[in-house]
């Protein structure tokens, strides 16, 4: 048997494991794209085209050194999948926008001190939102204007944040909007200091996982250097030029790939639940 198609069948495997991975990824994008996106075809980004091409040369130029095959494999899946699982989760982005949260409701606190109404200081916050929320505070601003009930207008803004802060944020001001009386801005100012020590707490937990990452981010380099000197100058890895040789270098690569798997959904924390649904008649734009 010539080791070409045991080779090509150790290549499927490893892509198709990179399917799986991509596949079982939970992407960042906030609510409102991702409604955008159902039912329309994934562009891939410049940046994967270029992480392509890239492995694609890599891999051909190790064919052409060293004679495997399944070089024409590894290397795309690992320029594309090793950054996918070395680097950082999406939580420093949730992290801002929870410290983006914190930051406006301790603003429209401040607002409701000088004695003005729910909707005036909603409006007045718009210039001073931090950027992470800016876009949903600017829609909700927009259907204020546009004569929404402030109920629903705040029901749409938290299915927006699409996070359960969020939702507490959103349920006392829909609370202030029905009583119309005095007190919201004081609670606002409380619930602004739990956001706040949520987001400490949430930093000083990434910071820990940061080092196990990084940890597995240099022995990975090293791992792959160590791999790339013996193929190109050493007669170590002469046995996995053979057909058989192949599937094993297969199934070994596999097995660090799902060690990195299991280790990054470890290092992964779950979302609280949300508690506050919008009506139905609550739409996504204004």
């Amino acid at each position: 048997m010539t080791p070409v198609l045991p080779a090509l069948a150790g290549g499927l495997i490893a892509i198709g494991i990179l399917g799986i991975v991509l596949g079982l990824r939970q992407t960042a994008e906030p609510p409102r794209q991702r409604r955008m996106a159902r039912g329309r075809r994934v562009a891939v980004t410049s940046r994967t085209r270029m992480l392509l091409l890239v492995g694609v040369g890599l891999g051909i130029l190790g064919w052409v050194i060293t004679g495997w095959v399944l070089a024409l494999v590894i290397a795309p899946v690992a320029v594309i999948g090793l950054p996918a699982l070395l680097g950082a989760p999406p939580a420093a982005t949730q992290i801002s926008r929870l410290e983006a949260m914190e930051e406006w409701t301790r603003s429209l606190s401040g607002v409701l001190t000088v004695g003005i109404g729910l909707e005036q200081a909603l409006v007045a916050t718009l210039r001073s939102t931090p950027a992470p929320i800016s876009p949903e505070v600017s829609r909700l601003v927009g259907r204020l204007r546009a004569r929404w009930d402030t109920e629903t207008a705040l029901r749409a803004f938290a299915d927006e944040l699409d996070d359960a802060t969020g939702d507490l944020i959103a349920a006392n001001l829909i609370l202030g909007a029905r009583r119309r009386g005095a007190g919201l801005a004081s609670v606002l100012e409380g619930l602004a200091e739990s956001v706040a020590a949520d987001v400490r707490a949430r930093r000083q937990v990434e910071a820990d996982r940061a080092k196990p990452r990084a940890t597995a981010r240099w022995v990975t380099l090293i791992s792959a250097s160590v791999l790339v000197v013996l193929a190109l100058s050493g007669q170590y890895v002469e046995p996995y030029a053979t057909a058989i040789g192949q599937v094993i270098l297969v199934v070994l690569l596999s097995a660090y790939v799902g060690t990195l798997i299991w280790m990054r959904r470890m290092a992964t924390g779950k979302p609280l639940p949300r508690f506050l649904e919008a009506r139905p008649d609550a739409v996504a734009t204004p």
